[in-house]
């Protein structure tokens, strides 16, 4: 799995905001605020040339207290609402 090209994180007073830049997200007219989780995941997504849920969710297991069942359903549940608003390819 990849990220689509032409999204940025960015902190906006105190939020995470992706935005879209250059001709890749023309159509996306959206503004999607991220949790300090999920912008988590999106950086070390950013990071990744390719990912997997199960790479994300180990990424939360070591940096968060939380066990290993819970990190992969709540990614994959995140990866789900990523792939149906179009931010990854």
């Amino acid at each position: 799995m990849k990220l689509k090209k032409g999204f940025v994180m960015r902190d906006v007073c105190g939020e995470h905001v992706l935005v879209g830049e250059g001709t890749e997200t023309v159509n996306f007219n959206r503004l999607v605020k991220f949790n300090d989780v999920a912008a988590f995941l999106w950086q070390k997504a950013s990071e990744m040339d390719d990912f997997t849920a199960e790479t994300l969710a180990a990424a939360i297991t070591a940096e968060y207290n939380v066990d290993g069942e819970t990190a992969i359903n709540d990614t994959r549940k995140l990866l789900a609402d990523w792939q149906k608003e179009g931010l990854l390819c």
